[in-house]
């Protein structure tokens, strides 16, 4: 089944004070923190970058998944809100999925890690990401639900994000200067500054 994905993030600079206003605003917590690790595969030469779209291997709170993710035909990739065609499913074993993948010829292209955190309020999610570098949230839900929800917890359109956590950590290493090359807690603890 493929689904619109219609989100934002936002960066957090207050966990605690997040979790507060999320319950204020009638959200359950879903899933308690837990680490999620991902990794991107694509081609040799990033056609599926090139593309906008990515293919996606998930381990997260107990489960594998596999995610495609590519821009919808019928309107914009990003206005306000990302907008983008999900097709998910859940893996068994997602070490022998990494082996189909790659004798197709694709690669593990990028690798990115997080704590995530999910709540809900019956009609959208919103998940607390702790990165190595920084922390951001996301509300994912219909776009009325998304400015609506934004309101309440006090971010403005202003602060709205479109970009992928590949894209924020292009631009995280361009501003530190940074010889890593994943977004792992590893990685990024580890690298040192480019000269």
């Amino acid at each position: 089944m493929v689904a619109v994905e219609t989100e934002i993030k936002f960066r957090v600079d207050d966990l605690p004070r997040l979790a507060t206003k999320l319950e204020e605003a009638g959200f359950h917590l879903d899933t308690p923190r837990s680490f999620e690790s991902n990794v991107l595969y694509d081609t040799p030469d990033r056609q599926m970058r090139a593309q906008t779209e990515i293919l996606r291997i998930r381990r997260y709170a107990g489960k594998c998944t596999m995610t495609y993710k590519r821009l919808p035909e019928d309107r914009p990739g990003e206005d306000r809100h990302k907008h983008r065609l999900e097709s998910e499913t859940e893996v068994s074993d997602a070490g022998a999925l990494a082996e189909v993948f790659k004798r197709f010829g694709l690669l593990e292209a990028f690798r990115y890690e997080k704590w995530r955190t999910e709540w809900s309020d019956g009609q959208g999610h919103c998940v607390v990401d702790e990165t190595p570098i920084g922390n951001y949230a996301e509300l994912e839900g219909d776009a009325e639900w998304i400015d609506r929800v934004a309101s309440l917890l006090g971010v403005p359109p202003a602060e709205y994000m479109t970009l992928s956590y590949g894209r924020l950590f292009e631009q995280w290493r361009e501003e530190n200067q940074s010889s890593a090359e994943h977004l792992t807690f590893e990685a990024v603890g580890s690298a040192s500054p480019q000269r």
